[in-house]
C-alpha cells in the first residue's frame, strides 16, 4: 500500500465534541473547519495562513468514551480495502470514497481518498507536536497486529528501547504499537513529541488538561473531555 497522507482522528462523545475541538485546535495551532456529517459530527483542524495541510480531525461518537484512530489516504480505496482484508482486516462499513475496517486485534481505521495533501504544518512549538497514534494491544494478539500494520503500510520500523513498543515511522503521523500487560480490549490514544517535557506539560495544564501520571519518558494526560493522551520525551 502507498499511503499518501495520514490523519490522526480524535474520537470523543457527541456531548464533548465542541470542547474537544476547542482544546485540540489550541494545542495544534489550528482552527476548526465547518462541520460535516448528518449530525455535524466531523471537523477538520485547519492550519492558519495556509502553513501546511491539515492532518488532525475530530469526530463525535455515539457510544463509549472515544479514543483515536488513523485515516490512511490512498489512491485506490476499494483496491486497498481488498488488500487490507486479504491481510486479516474486517470490513465494517463502506461507501464511495470511504472504507472503515477493523484490524486483526480490533483497532478501527479508515481508508480515504488522497486529495493532494503533502506539507506538514509547523504547529505550536511550546505545545509539542501531535505526531503519533498509539495502539494499545493485548499480548496474545500483539505480534500479529504488528505484522499486520507493517505489511499493510510498508512503513519502516524504527527500533525502540523497550520491548513492549514497536514503532512504524511515517509523516505527518506515525504508528506506535504498545503491548499491554493484560487482555484488555484494544484502545488507542494520541502522543505528542516534546523537546522540553516539563515546559510542555505546564502549557497543557494551563490549557485545561490534567496530569494523571508520569512514566519513564512520558506523561499521561487527560484533556478537558477526559480523553487520554501522552506527552513523550522526543524531538518534535
Amino acid at each position: 500500500m502507498t499511503v499518501r497522507w495520514t490523519y490522526a482522528f480524535i474520537d470523543r462523545p457527541y456531548e464533548e465534541f465542541d470542547a474537544a475541538c476547542d482544546f485540540w485546535a489550541r494545542v495544534t495551532g489550528t482552527r476548526r473547519s465547518e462541520l460535516r456529517g448528518e449530525r455535524g459530527q466531523f471537523a477538520t483542524l485547519v492550519p492558519y495562513e495556509a502553513e501546511g495541510d491539515p492532518y488532525v480531525k475530530v469526530q463525535g461518537v455515539a457510544d463509549g468514551p472515544g479514543g483515536a484512530h488513523l485515516d490512511l489516504a490512498v489512491d485506490d480505496v476499494p483496491g486497498e480495502s481488498a488488500r487490507a482484508r486479504s491481510l486479516g482486516a474486517e470490513l465494517v462499513f463502506s461507501e464511495e470514497g470511504l472504507a472503515v475496517l477493523r484490524s486483526p486485534a480490533g483497532h478501527l481505521f479508515c481508508l480515504v481518498p488522497w486529495l493532494g495533501e503533502s506539507v506538514v504544518p509547523a504547529g505550536v512549538a511550546e505545545a509539542g507536536r501531535l505526531d503519533q497514534v498509539c495502539l494499545d494491544t493485548a499480548p496474545g494478539v500483539y505480534a500479529a497486529e504488528v505484522d499486520f500494520w507493517a505489511a499493510l503500510t510498508g512503513w519502516p520500523e524504527v527500533p525502540c528501547r523497550s520491548p513492549e513498543f514497536r514503532l512504524l515511522k511515517s509523516s505527518p503521523v506515525q504508528l506506535l504499537l504498545q503491548r499491554l500487560d493484560s487482555d484488555d480490549p484494544p484502545t488507542a490514544h494520541l502522543d505528542l513529541a516534546c523537546a522540553e517535557p516539563s515546559r510542555v506539560r505546564s502549557w497543557h495544564v494551563a490549557a485545561g488538561s490534567v496530569l494523571l501520571r508520569e512514566g519513564r519518558t512520558w506523561s499521561v494526560m487527560s484533556d478537558p473531555t477526559a480523553g487520554l493522551y501522552c506527552l513523550t520525551n522526543r524531538t518534535p
